[in-house]
């Protein structure tokens, strides 16, 4: 049985579906392709994703192959409500609710797992710790899954690493049709969607510190210069820093950013960007948030206890007021902002993201035979299939290679 918050928010979820639907033609595509062939007939799909538009969605074209889904929140600030309502009214089993505290939000997960999936989407590793930890006696019967975000491909490649992956697992965080454009171009247009309609505060002529400088960090910083801030990246990687540097921003330490920064975005994916010494020395006034997958990289906790007391500024923003009199503010209880205070990536990102995990699901079950535990790129005719959809969508041809250049290129 559906844990939701109230089937009656139903109707306005139907029309954010609808919306999203309309701006993403590759699912559009693989969904018409799916109810002809229907690859997933009789199969359990379980979806652990953030609950939003996009990502119903994406649970009803897996429905429309065939599936019987469920969904689960993976995070208990980004669940839409109304959403939720609407994916539990077109048949498909749903636990989320927004704002749910630890001990419901891993109930969620849990009464999504004993649907029995044969194969999963997971969003930051929480349902692939679960299930190798309190309940493996759901391990049974399940193919495969696919792993979605950056946070959950290190939790899985550390896991395998360590010889405990017990299923075979996509990393769908790492195919090109999804980090270059997904981590990229969607956090980066989607952290400060989040950020704007929080704050309603400028960005231009401020100084924007961006911890870290993978593909989202490259996103938010592109985004930032794009607004007319003054960009300062912190890294742990050498190589990244130096392309920070060729790509036009100040790199420095943390401890000398904190003093700099009026707004923060940390995207590292590790925990302890921003602790107590930071906040120490931050300005009057800064405002910190997070883009990674869990609520670890910026020390709410410490920041909650040195402080003198703190207090609702504005919805989503809550201002602590230090011993010396300063104010920081930290946007979305340091939850991912572009989800928590936001509508999370443009659909028509995530229409390249979400076709490559419909398009993974399905590859591991045309081939479970010979797919053992452990972690998998995906195949590059998936990335191909899906650039393929995207380009012909937008009516955009391109070349292909004559006999004669390919035998001069490949012999």
């Amino acid at each position: 049985m559906s844990i939701i918050k109230d089937i009656g928010l139903a109707p306005s979820g139907h029309i954010k579906i609808d919306w999203a639907k309309k701006h993403m033609p590759v699912l559009n595509a693989i969904e018409r392709d799916f109810i002809k062939t229907r690859p997933f007939s009789g199969k359990n799909i379980l979806v652990s994703v953030h609950v939003e538009a996009k990502t119903a969605y994406l649970a009803l074209v897996l429905k429309s192959g065939g599936a019987n889904v469920a969904v689960a929140a993976c995070n208990p600030l980004s669940t839409q409500d109304d959403v939720a309502a609407a994916l539990c009214d077109s048949g498909v089993e749903t636990f989320a609710v927004h704002g749910a505290d630890d001990e419901l939000y891993y109930k969620c997960l849990e009464k999504g797992l004993e649907t029995r999936p044969a194969l999963f989407i997971d969003d930051g590793g929480d349902l692939v710790h679960m299930l190798h930890t309190k309940r493996q006696d759901l391990m049974e019967g399940i193919l495969g899954g696919s792993e979605e975000t950056t946070t959950g491909v290190a939790r899985l490649i550390a896991r395998d690493k360590r010889g405990e992956l017990k299923i075979p697992m996509m990393l769908a965080n790492d195919a090109m049709m999804k980090h270059l454009f997904d981590n990229r171009y969607g956090t980066g247009q989607s952290v400060f969607d989040g950020i704007n309609r929080t704050t309603n505060l400028i960005v231009a002529g401020k100084c924007v510190v961006v911890a870290g400088y993978g593909w989202c960090g490259k996103g938010a910083s592109m985004r930032a210069k794009g607004m007319g801030a003054r960009v300062v990246v912190t890294e742990i990687d050498p190589i990244k820093a130096i392309e920070a540097v060729m790509d036009g921003f100040e790199v420095m330490t943390m401890d000398e950013a904190a003093k700099k920064g009026d707004l923060f975005i940390t995207l590292t994916g590790c925990r302890d960007v921003i602790t107590k010494k930071h906040f120490d020395v931050m300005k009057d006034g800064a405002v910190m948030c997070n883009a990674g997958h869990f609520d670890v990289e910026i020390d709410v906790k410490s920041l909650r206890d040195t402080s003198t007391s703190s207090y609702e500024a504005r919805h989503n923003i809550e201002g602590f007021t230090r011993p010396d009199g300063r104010t920081l503010y930290l946007l979305a209880e340091g939850r991912l902002v572009n989800l928590a205070a936001g509508d999370g990536h443009p659909a028509e990102i995530m229409d390249m993201s979400f076709s490559v995990q419909a398009m993974t699901l399905k590859y591991i079950l045309d081939n479970s035979a010979d797919l053992r535990p452990g972690a998998y790129r995906v195949p590059a005719e998936i990335d191909g299939y899906v650039a393929g959809i995207k380009l012909s969508s937008g009516g955009v041809s391109i070349d292909s290679l004559t006999p004669e250049q390919e035998k001069y290129l490949y012999g």
